[in-house]
């Protein structure tokens, strides 16, 4: 059984920061280190749109534009785990937040498109309020 479970979520002020985390358990994940891991977020009427990505070994990260230079994604392959810290939070960053993962061939790869992660989380909402 493979499990990734998001937490962190919650409502906070814009301008305001959260620290989302997903813990990855079950056999698959049972080698961590060997997934690419990346946070998509889907706000209510939208699509599912592209967070942020790292690559196995955190060495690459890449950033959808609406985030960049206020996310950071993190991983802790020891404690298989993956963070997204979120500041300068805006009204439209107001969405439920995924973590996703999958089986990266390459160690340097990273992966935007949300059709190229196997498994996913349940997700956590965020809530910016104005």
């Amino acid at each position: 059984q493979v499990q990734l479970v998001e937490s962190g979520g919650g409502l906070v002020q814009t301008g305001g920061s959260l620290r989302l985390s997903c813990a990855a358990s079950g056999r698959t994940f049972s080698y961590f280190s060997n997934y690419a891991l990346g946070w998509f977020r889907q706000a209510p009427g939208k699509e599912r749109e592209f967070v942020a990505a790292i690559s196995t070994n955190g060495g690459r990260t890449l950033y959808a534009d609406s985030t960049k230079g206020r996310f950071t994604i993190s991983r802790d392959n020891a404690k298989n785990t993956v963070h997204l810290q979120m500041n300068s939070l805006k009204p439209e960053d107001t969405a439920v937040y995924y973590c996703a993962g999958d089986y990266a061939y390459n160690p340097g790869v990273v992966l935007t498109a949300g059709s190229r992660y196997a498994y996913w989380g349940q997700g956590t909402q965020v809530t910016v309020s104005s």
